[in-house]
């Protein structure tokens, strides 16, 4: 018996944890969600995006955009700085193949190493990107 509710509450401990972050469904559909504000009002969608409003901030899911100089348009934190000169915790220039990736019209993935909010060792992540206008938008979602 005891055995038996130690493997629930280590289910239940799993279970919530994974519930603090999104999923690659749940990023699809923001980035999707992302692309028609742009459509409607770009600059409104851009702050938006980087105050964390509108629905477009939900746990460690946001929407981010660079604009055609490379810089972030969009970013809870990178606003101004660049997205396409940025580089994962192991080097590969992921900046460079967001901007690559993406296509009007065609959501596409990069993958690379990244650390989970408040943490400091890189995991897999997973960002959707697309091209909308003169943006470069993508959300990703942690493996």
């Amino acid at each position: 018996m005891r055995i038996g509710l130690v493997i629930t509450l280590l289910f239940a401990a799993v279970g919530a944890r994974a519930a603090d972050f999104g999923t690659a469904e749940e990023a699809k559909a923001m980035l999707e969600r992302a692309v028609t504000a742009i459509q409607q009002d770009k600059d409104k969608a851009l702050r938006q995006f980087a105050q964390g409003e509108g629905g477009f901030k939900d746990r460690d899911l946001y929407p981010f955009c660079g604009g055609p100089d490379g810089l972030f348009t969009a970013h809870p934190s990178l606003t101004g700085k660049s997205l396409r000169d940025l580089k994962d915790k192991t080097g590969k220039a992921l900046g460079e193949e967001i901007y690559g990736t993406a296509a009007e019209g065609k959501i596409s993935e990069v993958s690379y190493m990244w650390p989970r909010p408040g943490e400091t060792e890189p995991v897999q992540k997973v960002t959707y990107v697309t091209k909308v206008d003169d943006q470069v938008c993508a959300v990703g979602y942690y493996k």
